[in-house]
């Protein structure tokens, strides 16, 4: 028997947009990071800054961004990613001695920096009315090695994956406007009760989890199917 969730209002449960961050085109780090090298693309949009004013966000995306690794990034179920505040400033005390740079709004190249938001355990389908604009969380974000060369610390990938702190892609439900200041209020949630967090643990090792994975509508086509190869291997 399919599971259809059903997508239950919540108690409002507001929190606010910290930043909306834009890129800033640059070199991309992952070719030079501590002797590594890969194919990724010679250009990227990882460095993110915070910009002042409305932004529109629409279903593929947030106008003004530059994303350069189409193959990896973007998209509709890649739309917009939010980072916690929270969580920023977590790794900010832990890596302080390591970091080139102070941790900022856009440091983990999120388009939206939130303050009051539990985004690591939000669940699969969680829609968030932001500004203008209604998003759904769709899928963690999984760390590559753009993102290390970014930072210039030291088994980055490794260290981020074993924090469990992933930040969130998020559909576009509505398009609309957000700026620096909006309120984000949690709305609905789906029943299946999924989190960011469990789906960031099945797509980075354990897949035990790949039948939970399967009560989420929500998620991507990709991580259904790849949940289904997991349960028949």
């Amino acid at each position: 028997m399919c599971h259809v969730a059903r997508l239950d209002a919540v108690p409002a449960h507001n929190g606010s947009v910290l930043a909306v961050n834009l890129a800033r085109v640059i070199d991309n780090p992952s070719h030079t990071y501590r002797g590594h090298r890969d194919a990724k693309p010679a250009r990227t949009g990882i460095d993110k800054r915070p910009v002042d004013g409305v932004v529109r966000l629409h279903r593929f995306g947030v106008t003004g961004d530059a994303i350069c690794d189409i193959a990896h990034h973007g998209g509709v179920d890649q739309a917009v990613y939010a980072y916690a505040w929270e969580d920023a400033r977590w790794w900010q005390e832990r890596l302080a001695s390591e970091l080139a740079f102070e941790l900022r709004p856009g440091s983990f190249g999120e388009n939206l920096t939130t303050d009051g938001i539990d985004i690591t355990n939000a669940v699969i389908g969680e829609q968030w009315r932001v500004g203008g604009a209604v998003l759904e969380v769709s899928v963690p974000r999984i760390p590559c090695s753009t993102f290390a060369g970014f930072w210039n610390v030291d088994k980055l990938v490794k260290r981020f994956t074993e924090a469990g702190r992933p930040g969130a892609y998020l559909r576009v439900l509505a398009e609309g406007d957000v700026a620096a200041g909006d309120e984000v209020t949690v709305e609905r949630q789906p029943d299946h009760g999924l989190t960011l967090a469990e789906t960031f643990r099945a797509l980075t090792g354990d897949r035990g989890l790949a039948p939970k994975l399967l009560t989420a509508p929500q998620l991507p086509a990709a991580v259904h199917e790849l949940a289904r190869r997991w349960l028949i291997a």
